[in-house]
Protein backbone atom coordinates (compact mmCIF):
# COMPACT_ATOMS: atom_id res chain seq x y z
CA UNK A 1 0.00 0.00 0.00
CA UNK A 2 1.32 3.41 -0.90
CA UNK A 3 1.40 6.22 1.75
CA UNK A 4 2.28 9.76 0.78
CA UNK A 5 5.51 11.10 2.33
CA UNK A 6 3.60 13.97 3.86
CA UNK A 7 1.29 11.52 5.70
CA UNK A 8 4.29 9.56 7.03
CA UNK A 9 5.93 12.74 8.25
CA UNK A 10 2.73 13.73 10.06
CA UNK A 11 2.54 10.31 11.77
CA UNK A 12 6.21 10.50 12.81
CA UNK A 13 5.76 14.02 14.12
CA UNK A 14 2.69 12.99 16.12
CA UNK A 15 4.49 10.01 17.66
CA UNK A 16 7.41 12.18 18.72
CA UNK A 17 5.04 14.74 20.22
CA UNK A 18 3.21 12.02 22.18
CA UNK A 19 6.50 10.63 23.48
CA UNK A 20 7.61 14.06 24.62
CA UNK A 21 4.25 14.61 26.27
CA UNK A 22 4.56 11.35 28.23
CA UNK A 23 8.05 12.25 29.36
CA UNK A 24 6.86 15.64 30.50
CA UNK A 25 4.01 14.11 32.46
CA UNK A 26 6.44 11.73 34.15
CA UNK A 27 8.21 14.71 35.67
CA UNK A 28 5.02 15.72 37.43
CA UNK A 29 4.04 12.19 38.45
CA UNK A 30 2.95 12.01 42.08
CA UNK A 31 5.26 9.64 43.98
CA UNK A 32 4.29 7.77 47.13
CA UNK A 33 5.68 8.72 50.57
CA UNK A 34 9.35 8.07 51.08
CA UNK A 35 10.26 5.05 53.18
CA UNK A 36 13.01 5.33 55.76
CA UNK A 37 14.89 2.82 57.87
CA UNK A 38 17.51 3.35 60.58
CA UNK A 39 20.86 1.69 61.20
CA UNK A 40 20.88 -0.68 64.16
CA UNK A 41 24.52 -1.96 64.52
CA UNK A 42 27.24 0.21 65.99
CA UNK A 43 28.90 0.46 62.55
CA UNK A 44 28.41 -1.25 59.19
CA UNK A 45 28.92 -0.66 55.46
CA UNK A 46 26.74 -0.21 52.40
CA UNK A 47 27.77 -2.48 49.47
CA UNK A 48 27.59 -1.77 45.76
CA UNK A 49 25.87 -5.09 45.02
CA UNK A 50 24.48 -8.21 46.67
CA UNK A 51 27.22 -10.73 46.02
CA UNK A 52 29.92 -12.70 47.77
CA UNK A 53 32.45 -10.22 46.46
CA UNK A 54 31.37 -6.57 46.68
CA UNK A 55 32.78 -3.14 47.31
CA UNK A 56 32.12 -0.83 50.21
CA UNK A 57 30.19 2.26 49.18
CA UNK A 58 29.79 4.09 52.50
CA UNK A 59 30.12 3.58 56.25
CA UNK A 60 26.97 4.06 58.34
CA UNK A 61 26.48 4.07 62.12
CA UNK A 62 23.87 3.35 64.76
CA UNK A 63 20.83 5.64 64.56
CA UNK A 64 21.58 6.94 61.05
CA UNK A 65 18.57 7.45 58.75
CA UNK A 66 18.53 5.79 55.31
CA UNK A 67 16.01 6.18 52.49
CA UNK A 68 14.80 2.92 50.95
CA UNK A 69 15.33 2.74 47.18
CA UNK A 70 14.59 -0.92 46.50
CA UNK A 71 13.60 -4.05 48.41
CA UNK A 72 15.42 -7.36 47.92
CA UNK A 73 14.93 -10.76 49.55
CA UNK A 74 17.21 -10.16 52.53
CA UNK A 75 18.73 -6.85 51.53
CA UNK A 76 17.56 -3.29 50.98
CA UNK A 77 18.98 -0.78 48.57
CA UNK A 78 19.21 2.49 50.47
CA UNK A 79 20.48 6.04 50.08
CA UNK A 80 22.14 8.16 52.74
CA UNK A 81 21.44 11.85 53.31
CA UNK A 82 24.69 12.52 51.41
CA UNK A 83 23.42 10.70 48.31
CA UNK A 84 25.48 7.52 48.73
CA UNK A 85 23.57 4.45 47.46
CA UNK A 86 24.22 0.85 48.42
CA UNK A 87 22.83 -2.39 49.82
CA UNK A 88 22.39 -3.31 53.50
CA UNK A 89 21.12 -6.50 55.17
CA UNK A 90 17.61 -6.22 56.57
CA UNK A 91 18.69 -7.41 60.03
CA UNK A 92 20.99 -4.36 60.25
CA UNK A 93 18.14 -1.86 60.32
CA UNK A 94 15.00 -1.00 62.27
CA UNK A 95 11.88 0.26 60.54
CA UNK A 96 9.96 3.48 61.01
CA UNK A 97 7.58 1.88 63.52
CA UNK A 98 10.39 1.09 65.97
CA UNK A 99 11.89 4.54 65.49
CA UNK A 100 8.51 6.14 66.24
CA UNK A 101 8.17 4.08 69.44
CA UNK A 102 11.38 5.58 70.80
CA UNK A 103 10.36 9.05 69.66
CA UNK A 104 7.10 8.62 71.55
CA UNK A 105 8.99 7.62 74.72
CA UNK A 106 11.06 10.81 74.45
CA UNK A 107 7.90 12.91 74.18
CA UNK A 108 6.05 11.14 77.00
CA UNK A 109 8.91 11.37 79.49
CA UNK A 110 10.53 14.65 78.44
CA UNK A 111 9.66 16.32 81.75
CA UNK A 112 9.82 13.34 84.14
CA UNK A 113 11.78 14.09 87.33
CA UNK A 114 15.19 12.45 87.71
CA UNK A 115 15.06 10.14 90.75
CA UNK A 116 18.73 9.06 90.62
CA UNK A 117 21.71 8.85 88.27
CA UNK A 118 23.68 5.86 87.03
CA UNK A 119 26.84 4.90 85.13
CA UNK A 120 26.60 2.32 82.33
CA UNK A 121 29.05 -0.55 82.82
CA UNK A 122 29.19 -1.60 79.16
CA UNK A 123 27.67 -0.75 75.79
CA UNK A 124 23.92 -1.34 75.79
CA UNK A 125 21.09 -0.98 73.29
CA UNK A 126 18.11 0.98 74.59
CA UNK A 127 14.85 -0.98 74.62
CA UNK A 128 11.34 0.36 74.09
CA UNK A 129 9.94 -1.68 77.01
CA UNK A 130 11.33 -3.62 79.99
CA UNK A 131 12.31 -7.18 79.06
CA UNK A 132 14.81 -8.92 76.81
CA UNK A 133 12.29 -9.54 74.03
CA UNK A 134 11.44 -5.87 73.44
CA UNK A 135 12.71 -3.88 70.45
CA UNK A 136 16.10 -2.19 70.81
CA UNK A 137 17.64 0.65 68.87
CA UNK A 138 20.00 3.33 70.21
CA UNK A 139 23.41 2.06 71.33
CA UNK A 140 24.66 3.70 74.52
CA UNK A 141 28.43 3.84 75.10
CA UNK A 142 30.28 2.41 78.07
CA UNK A 143 30.55 4.76 81.08
CA UNK A 144 27.65 6.85 79.80
CA UNK A 145 26.02 8.85 82.61
CA UNK A 146 22.27 8.24 82.70
CA UNK A 147 19.31 9.90 84.37
CA UNK A 148 17.09 7.29 86.05
CA UNK A 149 13.37 8.01 85.75
CA UNK A 150 11.41 4.90 86.71
CA UNK A 151 11.99 1.25 87.65
CA UNK A 152 10.13 -1.86 86.48
CA UNK A 153 10.50 -5.58 87.24
CA UNK A 154 9.67 -8.36 84.80
CA UNK A 155 10.14 -12.15 84.88
CA UNK A 156 13.45 -13.47 83.60
CA UNK A 157 13.18 -15.17 80.18
CA UNK A 158 13.78 -18.66 81.60
CA UNK A 159 11.00 -18.19 84.14
CA UNK A 160 8.38 -17.59 81.44
CA UNK A 161 8.47 -21.24 80.37
CA UNK A 162 5.78 -23.56 81.61
CA UNK A 163 6.60 -25.06 84.99
CA UNK A 164 5.81 -28.80 85.33
CA UNK A 165 2.85 -29.45 87.59
CA UNK A 166 3.98 -31.46 90.66
CA UNK A 167 2.48 -34.84 91.40
CA UNK A 168 -0.53 -34.69 93.69
CA UNK A 169 0.44 -35.14 97.30
CA UNK A 170 -1.52 -36.14 100.32
CA UNK A 171 -4.59 -34.09 101.11
CA UNK A 172 -4.12 -31.10 103.33
CA UNK A 173 -5.37 -31.93 106.78
CA UNK A 174 -8.16 -29.94 108.26
CA UNK A 175 -6.83 -26.68 109.60
CA UNK A 176 -3.64 -26.94 107.54
CA UNK A 177 -2.48 -24.69 104.74
CA UNK A 178 -1.69 -25.53 101.14
CA UNK A 179 1.85 -24.83 99.90
CA UNK A 180 2.37 -21.41 98.35
CA UNK A 181 3.71 -21.53 94.75
CA UNK A 182 7.20 -20.14 94.30
CA UNK A 183 7.55 -16.64 92.87
CA UNK A 184 9.29 -16.62 89.46
CA UNK A 185 12.73 -14.96 89.40
CA UNK A 186 12.56 -11.32 88.32
CA UNK A 187 14.96 -8.77 86.84
CA UNK A 188 14.86 -5.01 87.11
CA UNK A 189 14.93 -2.41 84.33
CA UNK A 190 15.35 1.36 84.55
CA UNK A 191 13.68 3.88 82.29
CA UNK A 192 16.54 6.27 81.53
CA UNK A 193 17.34 9.48 79.68
CA UNK A 194 20.83 9.91 78.21
CA UNK A 195 22.77 13.10 77.45
CA UNK A 196 21.33 13.21 73.90
CA UNK A 197 17.76 13.10 75.22
CA UNK A 198 17.08 9.51 74.14
CA UNK A 199 14.67 7.66 76.43
CA UNK A 200 14.36 3.91 76.84
CA UNK A 201 14.78 0.94 79.15
CA UNK A 202 18.10 -0.45 80.41
CA UNK A 203 18.61 -3.63 82.43
CA UNK A 204 19.48 -2.59 85.99
CA UNK A 205 22.39 -5.02 86.31
CA UNK A 206 24.18 -3.27 83.41
CA UNK A 207 24.60 -0.02 85.35
CA UNK A 208 25.84 1.21 88.70
CA UNK A 209 24.02 3.88 90.63
CA UNK A 210 26.16 7.02 90.68
CA UNK A 211 27.41 6.97 94.28
CA UNK A 212 30.31 9.04 95.65
CA UNK A 213 33.35 6.88 96.34
CA UNK A 214 33.62 8.41 99.81
CA UNK A 215 30.43 6.68 101.04
CA UNK A 216 30.28 3.69 98.69
CA UNK A 217 32.07 1.52 101.25
CA UNK A 218 29.68 2.46 104.08
CA UNK A 219 26.65 0.59 102.72
CA UNK A 220 27.24 -2.53 104.88
CA UNK A 221 26.35 -4.94 102.11
CA UNK A 222 23.31 -2.99 100.93
CA UNK A 223 22.83 -1.41 97.51
CA UNK A 224 22.80 2.40 97.53
CA UNK A 225 19.90 3.29 95.26
CA UNK A 226 20.46 7.03 95.47
CA UNK A 227 22.86 9.43 97.20
CA UNK A 228 22.08 13.15 97.62
CA UNK A 229 24.26 15.99 98.91
CA UNK A 230 22.70 17.66 101.95
CA UNK A 231 25.45 20.24 102.51
CA UNK A 232 29.21 20.72 102.50
CA UNK A 233 31.38 21.35 105.53
CA UNK A 234 34.84 22.88 105.70
CA UNK A 235 37.65 20.67 106.96
CA UNK A 236 41.22 21.91 106.40
CA UNK A 237 42.51 18.44 107.24
CA UNK A 238 40.43 16.68 104.59
CA UNK A 239 42.13 15.56 101.40
CA UNK A 240 39.44 16.90 99.08
CA UNK A 241 39.34 19.83 96.62
CA UNK A 242 38.85 23.12 98.47
CA UNK A 243 38.62 21.26 101.80
CA UNK A 244 34.85 21.06 101.21
CA UNK A 245 33.44 17.69 102.27
CA UNK A 246 29.93 16.63 101.31
CA UNK A 247 27.42 15.21 103.76
CA UNK A 248 24.94 12.81 102.20
CA UNK A 249 21.50 11.30 102.44
CA UNK A 250 21.56 7.73 101.09
CA UNK A 251 18.63 5.41 100.41
CA UNK A 252 19.39 1.68 100.19
CA UNK A 253 17.87 -1.69 99.46
CA UNK A 254 18.90 -5.33 99.31
CA UNK A 255 20.72 -6.64 96.22
CA UNK A 256 17.54 -8.22 94.93
CA UNK A 257 15.43 -7.64 91.82
CA UNK A 258 11.66 -7.51 91.83
CA UNK A 259 11.16 -5.58 95.07
CA UNK A 260 7.78 -3.77 95.22
CA UNK A 261 9.44 -0.65 96.67
CA UNK A 262 12.53 1.37 95.79
CA UNK A 263 14.38 1.30 99.11
CA UNK A 264 13.95 -0.06 102.63
CA UNK A 265 16.66 1.83 104.53
CA UNK A 266 17.64 5.47 104.93
CA UNK A 267 20.94 6.79 106.28
CA UNK A 268 22.48 10.22 106.73
CA UNK A 269 26.29 10.41 106.61
CA UNK A 270 27.86 13.42 108.33
CA UNK A 271 31.53 14.37 108.45
CA UNK A 272 33.45 14.36 111.74
CA UNK A 273 35.90 17.27 111.39
CA UNK A 274 37.99 16.09 114.37
CA UNK A 275 38.49 12.52 113.20
CA UNK A 276 38.23 13.36 109.46
CA UNK A 277 35.80 10.56 108.67
CA UNK A 278 32.15 9.84 107.89
CA UNK A 279 29.74 8.77 110.61
CA UNK A 280 26.08 7.78 110.58
CA UNK A 281 23.91 10.60 111.92
CA UNK A 282 20.57 9.00 111.13
CA UNK A 283 19.37 5.53 110.20
CA UNK A 284 15.96 4.07 109.51
CA UNK A 285 15.20 0.50 108.50
CA UNK A 286 12.23 -1.72 107.65
CA UNK A 287 10.33 0.77 105.53
CA UNK A 288 8.83 0.62 102.05
CA UNK A 289 10.19 3.81 100.51
CA UNK A 290 9.59 5.27 97.05
CA UNK A 291 11.59 7.60 94.85
CA UNK A 292 12.00 10.47 94.21
CA UNK A 293 13.77 11.89 97.26
CA UNK A 294 13.55 15.65 97.76
CA UNK A 295 16.53 17.56 99.17
CA UNK A 296 16.79 21.30 99.85
CA UNK A 297 17.16 23.94 102.54
CA UNK A 298 14.73 25.72 104.84
CA UNK A 299 15.03 28.49 107.44
CA UNK A 300 14.40 27.45 111.05
CA UNK A 301 14.51 30.47 113.33
CA UNK A 302 17.31 32.49 111.74
CA UNK A 303 19.34 29.53 110.54
CA UNK A 304 19.10 27.94 107.10
CA UNK A 305 19.33 24.16 107.47
CA UNK A 306 19.22 21.14 105.13
CA UNK A 307 15.86 19.42 104.73
CA UNK A 308 14.88 16.21 102.97
CA UNK A 309 11.76 14.14 102.46
CA UNK A 310 10.62 10.86 100.91
CA UNK A 311 7.46 8.79 100.63
CA UNK A 312 6.78 5.54 102.48
CA UNK A 313 3.90 3.08 102.33
CA UNK A 314 1.32 3.75 105.01
CA UNK A 315 0.05 0.16 105.00
CA UNK A 316 0.76 -3.25 103.56
CA UNK A 317 -0.68 -2.63 100.08
CA UNK A 318 2.58 -2.52 98.10
CA UNK A 319 2.98 -4.38 94.82
CA UNK A 320 4.27 -4.13 91.27
CA UNK A 321 1.91 -3.14 88.49
CA UNK A 322 0.85 -6.52 87.02
CA UNK A 323 0.73 -5.15 83.45
CA UNK A 324 3.86 -2.99 83.21
CA UNK A 325 5.97 -4.23 86.12
CA UNK A 326 6.51 -0.65 87.29
CA UNK A 327 6.61 0.25 90.97
CA UNK A 328 3.22 1.75 91.77
CA UNK A 329 2.76 2.43 95.49
CA UNK A 330 -0.64 2.43 97.09
CA UNK A 331 -1.31 4.77 99.98
CA UNK A 332 1.79 6.66 101.06
CA UNK A 333 2.78 9.33 103.54
CA UNK A 334 5.59 11.85 103.15
CA UNK A 335 8.29 11.84 105.82
CA UNK A 336 10.15 15.15 106.18
CA UNK A 337 13.29 15.93 108.18
CA UNK A 338 15.71 18.76 108.85
CA UNK A 339 19.25 18.81 110.19
CA UNK A 340 20.62 20.88 113.05
CA UNK A 341 24.34 20.28 113.14
CA UNK A 342 24.66 16.49 113.19
CA UNK A 343 21.18 16.06 114.67
CA UNK A 344 18.29 14.93 112.45
CA UNK A 345 14.81 16.11 113.45
CA UNK A 346 11.53 14.87 112.02
CA UNK A 347 9.48 17.84 110.86
CA UNK A 348 5.99 17.89 112.38
CA UNK A 349 6.77 15.84 115.48
CA UNK A 350 6.97 17.45 118.89
CA UNK A 351 9.84 15.22 119.99
CA UNK A 352 12.74 15.53 117.55
CA UNK A 353 14.90 12.58 116.55
CA UNK A 354 18.33 13.16 118.06
CA UNK A 355 20.32 10.28 116.69
CA UNK A 356 23.27 12.37 115.60
CA UNK A 357 24.89 12.51 119.02
CA UNK A 358 24.54 8.77 119.52
CA UNK A 359 25.81 7.99 116.04
CA UNK A 360 28.85 10.21 116.55
CA UNK A 361 29.86 7.88 119.38
CA UNK A 362 29.59 4.88 117.07
CA UNK A 363 26.19 3.57 118.23
CA UNK A 364 24.47 4.07 114.85
CA UNK A 365 20.98 3.68 116.37
CA UNK A 366 17.86 3.43 114.20
CA UNK A 367 15.04 5.96 114.11
CA UNK A 368 12.00 5.55 116.28
CA UNK A 369 9.59 3.05 114.79
CA UNK A 370 6.39 4.06 113.14
CA UNK A 371 3.03 2.72 114.10
CA UNK A 372 2.75 -1.01 113.59
CA UNK A 373 0.62 -0.71 110.46
CA UNK A 374 3.19 1.58 108.84
CA UNK A 375 6.49 -0.02 109.75
CA UNK A 376 5.83 -3.57 108.56
CA UNK A 377 8.18 -4.41 105.70
CA UNK A 378 6.46 -6.01 102.67
CA UNK A 379 7.38 -9.57 101.92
Amino acid sequence: MFFPKLFIRRISGGAVFALLLLQGCARFEVHGPREYVYVWPKETYLRDRVAVVSNRVAEVANGQRLQVVEHGRRFLKVKTDHGEVGWIEDHGIVDQKVFDQFAQLETQHAHDPVVATGILLDEYWLRDAPGRQSDRFYLLPENDKLQLLERASVPKPESTQAVPVPMPSAKVEKGGTAPVPATPPMEDYWLIRDSAGHVGWVRARTLDEDVPDAIAGLAEGQKIVGAYVLRKVDDPGANVPGNQVGEYLAVMSAWKDGLPYDFDQVRVFTWNTRKHRYETAYRERSIAGYLPVTVGTQVFGKQEEPVFSYRVASGDSVALDPETGTVKPGETVTESFHMEGVLVHRIGNEAPHMHGALAANGAGTAAERREKSRKKRPS
